[in-house]
């Protein structure tokens, strides 16, 4: 073995990258079209060319690998077992092209990991997965429910969900719906302890805050006067899961700002109230979230499409005129 190949013997990548890959390419055209120029024109190159490259993969190997003469060209003996060996590897790399092509523009499969913050999760994105998996059997789907935000890259995640203001240049983020903050309580709460009807009455009532993933406790967001104001107010009780949040608040252990989507059936079915509605602050956004638009595969980007159609028609918003009226009515319940 030549001494250039010797020194990359222990990596096997190394190694690889020694020999020529224009060399085995031509090699195995030759191989299968039985002549030199066939591989030429199989190849879309000159004959010249691929006479030199397999002439070069000949010196880097120390091995001849054709019996050529004027009429035919034939394997040798070591040619025909390097033939051998290459052979399985070839069809593997063309499995993995064919693979890749079909992962974009065949039909949608494969695997797909989605990441969301667990009350969005429970509510909105996972009950719309059995309708997705209905149209899309061949996409296996992973939910994972955490309130940090993912790390795409370490975290392999395909697609995610988030909340608020998206500030990663490196993301594409798709806003489904607005997202609402709302002031709830009870209407047994609203009538033992009345309801705030001005953002400094707050300290006066039973307030219930949430603790994020990052150890903090989040503010309340009101707009005032044309302003934005933050509150973080005292709180009787804490917790670092919203759907507990909200049962408290459903229990009457007091009030809560709460997301749109996660109170809008209880708003409905007078199990809560809205206070505070004049002060609500400036919708966010709920973004489905991924990294390029570039080279997309097909089960991501019919993910997207689905989970966007769908998650605008559901009806999760609270400010509405339906909503006023009930807030007028909780705070005459109040007085």
């Amino acid at each position: 073995m030549p001494s250039e190949l010797v020194c990359h013997s222990d990596d096997s990548l190394a190694y690889s990258f020694v020999a020529s890959y224009a060399g085995v390419v031509s090699f195995l055209a030759v191989a299968n079209e039985g002549s030199f120029a066939k591989a030429s024109d199989r190849l879309g190159i000159g004959r010249s060319a691929v006479s030199r490259n397999v002439q070069k993969l000949e010196a880097q190997l120390d091995a001849r690998l054709f019996l050529r003469t004027t009429r035919s060209t034939s394997l040798t003996r070591e040619g025909e077992l390097f033939y051998k060996n290459c052979q399985p590897g070839v069809e593997r790399i063309v499995q993995a092209l064919e693979d890749m092509r079909e992962l974009r523009h065949g039909p949608p499969r494969g695997h797909l990991r989605i990441a969301s913050a667990p009350g969005f999760g429970r509510r909105v994105v996972a009950p719309l997965l059995s309708g997705f998996n209905a149209r899309y059997p061949e996409i296996a789907l992973e939910l994972v429910l955490n309130d940090r935000p993912c790390d795409f890259t370490a975290d392999r995640v395909d697609v995610a969900f988030r909340d608020g203001h998206m500030e990663d240049s490196e993301v594409v983020a798709k806003q489904l719906i607005p997202m609402q903050m709302v002031v709830c309580a009870s209407p047994e709460y609203a009538r033992e302890h009345g309801l705030p009807r001005h953002v400094e009455e707050l300290e006066n009532h039973r307030c219930i805050n949430f603790r994020t993933s990052a150890g903090r406790i989040a503010d309340w967001e009101f707009k005032v006067d044309g302003f934005t104001h933050k509150r973080s107010p005292a709180a009787r009780q804490t917790f670092n899961d919203i759907d507990l949040m909200l049962q408290a608040v459903l229990d009457g252990q007091g009030i809560a700002q709460l997301p749109a989507y996660l109170v809008c059936d209880s708003l409905k079915a007078g199990r809560l109230v809205i206070c505070l509605a004049q002060h609500a602050p400036d919708d966010g956004g709920h973004y489905l979230c991924y990294l390029s638009r570039k080279h997309l595969p097909a089960r991501v980007r019919v993910f997207v499409d689905y989970m966007t159609e769908h998650t605008r028609t559901l009806d999760l918003h609270c400010l509405t005129t339906s909503m006023t009226n009930t807030n007028a009515s909780a705070l005459a319940i109040a007085d």
